[in-house]
């Protein structure tokens, strides 16, 4: 028995013999239990926001209901067992002792397949029923559920009789409230109006103060009789006068109000229930009800991107199974990116548009520019974002055009951010591209909102909030601009304010560099900016492994630079080449252009922080090949220039003290270079330089292979493969599984060091390294012998 059809039979037990069925956290905790007898509350709790204290009473509240509906002792570790026993036992005696709600002829009439999920919002109106509020006003996005939630409520609560008005949807089709008051009092009291309309209205509260009746009054889509301010239309502001009869606390009814507007009435007491979504719970629920397999992250996607709408779930419903014969699944991928490709849908939020363009210009002008906004990496916006594109608008009354569309439910806030939803978005962003002018403008203004918002990158959200500015330049095919926000540098916090380019591979995006870079160059006019560009794209390929394609890029910078009088440039070209060189093992080439660095960097003492760079790949390179004497001198000299050198980036330092800990390891300085190994990573961490950290690890299991200390090195060697592969830095990579194969090796594990190490020639092949391959074949001929 699958986990739905478990949750259905359990529930339906349930139903049968209480009456009620099970809520929402009562079904999370069955759920989970199902899937996975063995999962803790507070595992359950930290996956869906509760806490374990509270699921661990609803528990126990549940096991002791499970155990009378069951005729069994239920516990949460037997749940299971007990319930497919119950199921066996039924089905072996051929006829159901509990009835099949769905074809039961006795089926209560509160059981509807398309009402799910709101089993605290009955609850809660109740509940403000009960302590004496007389109008509630339920409001919320068009589709929501308002009209269906007040119905369930008038139904579930056995009401005598209701009086009902369905406010026209055109402002010219509204019925005069004297109409609405006549009728009622002849419909449901018998009783002739007045000749005068307030005569008409105290005979309704006498009416309504006299009966014993249980009495409920409905009032459906009230928005067609508001203003953009939220009060009555002059010409129908006699509604006024029934409300403050309807909210007269001697009257015996109950008055539910739907309006995907707010009223705003001072006059009058009414109480404000705003409707959200449905959870995906729910969506489960009605979804399963259907017959449809649910998947799900699909359904969880499917109701995020529509916000839980209540229309929006039943018109999917309709066309997942009529197109896709049920298909969840091949739907979701064929229209995800189409959120309104279902005509009703599109309709639905087509209407809130216009009714706020026919109301409020300013806050439809708004929607329409929040379009623009790409809501992914930068989920939501901070109200400056918004302000932004208030431009047009005074700045007094800009915070109020922000508050009409949160009134309407047509933008989302949450401590101070803001964003659309989907399905919003979509229609947003279709209309803004009808007016080009107002598309370019609205991009620039948006674009530079995103520049500002950051002073300084520290961290993985700074960098991807400061990109967002490239995307709405791209938007506007301006790429020189896109081009000037990856190479915009911020602040101090690494070195020189090195630009956005560069924070990304720092920080591990070295995917979102490609992605970024190569969609623009093609179009990159200018020689500067095109130079830079190619050298940021340059080191990135290096990171991942692809040497040839950096090297091309520096080649290819080379060219562009020409007779430009650039020596930082030409500088940074020279030492990038060199550093690929040495990723290639083609260590006479990489040490020729290492040597260059240093003679273009005694000529200008603004270059010395590439001399103390190049100085310590150069060290690197004598302590394994050359003078010992030499590679000591210079890893002194460079050691220096670290601190003293006001140019050295932080980036730089981090890359220093990595290449300087390999240095001492080779001279056999093994307290110096765990010295440095130790600030690199602390360094590193500081910084959030994950691919320095990644190599300051793996240099550090190899000092503790040295001290043969071989627990201690596995453990680092396994900690800096994962960091390494999970950014894709290939060529670090390589050499990190090297550098284990040579550890198992010392360990005389030859079956492990030997796998290993083919593991670090495929990658090595994969960069197209012979050189590098050699070295690791050299490490491996004594599997020969």
């Amino acid at each position: 028995m699958g986990v739905e059809e478990a949750l259905e039979f359990v529930d339906n037990l349930v139903f049968l013999q209480t009456g009620e069925h099970l809520d929402k956290t009562q079904r999370i905790i069955l759920r989970n239990l199902w899937e996975d007898e063995k999962r803790t509350y507070q595992h359950i709790a930290n996956s869906r926001g509760y806490t374990e204290a509270h699921l661990k009473a609803v528990g126990a509240e549940l096991w002791h209901l499970l155990s009378k509906v069951l005729g069994a002792k239920v516990s949460k570790s037997t749940f299971q067992g007990v319930v497919q026993g119950f199921r066996t036992n039924q089905q072996s005696q051929k006829a159901s002792q509990i009835p099949n709600l769905a074809t039961n002829g006795t089926k209560p009439q509160d059981l509807d397949s398309n009402f799910v999920g709101r089993d605290r919002q009955i609850a809660e109106l109740h509940t403000l029923f009960n302590r004496g509020e007389k109008v509630i006003l339920i409001q919320g996005e068009g589709g929501v559920g308002k009209t269906r939630l007040a119905r369930k409520y008038f139904k579930s609560q056995k009401f005598n009789f209701v009086l009902e008005l369905w406010m026209a949807t055109e402002i010219q089709n509204l019925t005069p409230v004297e109409s609405v008051v006549e009728e009622w009092l002849r419909r449901y009291f018998n009783e002739e109006p007045g000749g005068d309309f307030g005569i008409s209205l105290e005979r309704l509260r006498r009416k309504l103060r006299e009966q014993t009746f249980k009495i409920g009054v409905f009032i459906d889509n009230l928005e067609t009789a508001l203003d953009k301010n939220g009060k009555f239309l002059e010409y129908r502001r006699l509604y006024v006068e029934l409300l403050r009869v309807l909210a007269d606390s001697d009257v015996h009814s109950v008055t539910l109000v739907t309006s995907r507007e707010r009223l705003r009435e001072s006059s009058l007491e009414v109480y404000l229930y705003p409707l959200e979504g449905l959870d995906d719970e729910a969506w489960r629920e009605f979804f399963s009800s259907c017959h449809i397999n649910c998947d799900c992250t699909i359904l969880s996607e499917m109701c995020r991107a529509y916000g839980g709408n209540a229309k929006a779930m039943q018109i999917l419903r309709g066309a997942i199974l009529t197109d896709f014969s049920g298909d969840i699944h091949s739907y979701w991928q064929e229209n995800s990116t189409d959120l309104l490709i279902e005509r009703e849908l599109k309709d639905l939020v087509a209407s809130q548009f216009n009714r706020l363009q026919q109301i409020d210009l300013e806050a439809y002008r708004l929607l329409c520019r929040l379009g623009c906004y790409r809501y992914q990496d930068i989920p939501s916006l901070p109200i400056e974002g918004v302000l932004c594109l208030l431009w047009d608008v005074p700045a007094q009354k800009r915070r109020g055009v922000i508050k009409a569309l949160q009134d309407l439910s047509l933008i989302e806030a949450k401590k101070g951010q803001y964003w659309l939803h989907p399905v919003i978005r979509d229609e947003a962003i279709s209309r803004l591209r009808l007016i080009s002018e107002e598309w370019e403008l609205v991009n620039r203004k948006a674009a530079e909102c995103w520049t500002q918002r950051v002073v300084s990158i520290t961290n993985i959200n700074d960098a991807l909030t400061a990109l967002e500015a490239y995307y709405h330049y791209v938007e506007i095919s301006d790429f020189e601009k896109a081009g000037d926000v990856i190479l915009q540098g911020r602040g101090k916090k690494w070195g020189t304010g090195l630009p956005l380019g560069s924070s990304f591979y720092q920080l591990g995006l070295l995917q979102k560099n490609f992605s970024v870079i190569q969609r623009i160059i093609d179009d990159i006019k200018s020689p500067e900016r095109l130079i830079r560009l190619y050298n940021i794209l340059g080191y990135t390929y290096r990171i991942i492994g692809c040497i040839r394609e950096a090297i091309e890029c520096y080649e290819k910078s080379g060219k562009v630079l020409g007779t430009l009088d650039a020596k930082q440039t030409e500088i940074s070209i020279l030492f990038n080449t060199g550093l690929c060189k040495l990723e290639l093992w083609e260590i006479e080439a990489a040490e020729d252009c290492f040597n260059s660095v240093c003679i273009l960097a005694e000529q200008n003492s603004n270059l010395d922080d590439y001399m103390t760079y190049a100085q310590c790949c150069l060290a690197m390179i004598k302590s394994r090949f050359g003078s010992r004497e030499d590679a000591f001198d210079l890893a002194e000299v460079a050691f220096s220039s670290i601190s003293t050198s006001t140019r050295v980036t932080l980036w730089g330092i981090g890359h220093s003290l990595v290449t300087l800990c390999l240095t001492y390891k080779n001279l056999g300085n093994l307290k110096k270079s765990f010295e440095l190994c130790q600030r690199a990573i602390f360094h590193s961490e500081e910084n959030n330089f994950t691919q320095i950290k990644g190599k300051a690890i793996s240099c550090l299991a190899e000092l503790f292979r040295e001290q043969g200390e071989f627990a201690k090195a596995i453990f680092h060697h396994s900690e800096a493969i994962g960091i390494l592969d999970k950014i894709g830095a290939k060529s670090d990579l390589a050499e990190a599984y090297y550098q284990l194969a040579l550890t198992h090796k010392k360990m005389g594990e030859m079956s492990q060091s030997r796998e290993i190490f083919l593991q670090a020639i495929a990658l090595f092949n994969e960069m197209q390294a012979p050189r590098q391959v050699e070295k690791v074949q050299i490490a491996m001929e004594c599997f020969e012998k």
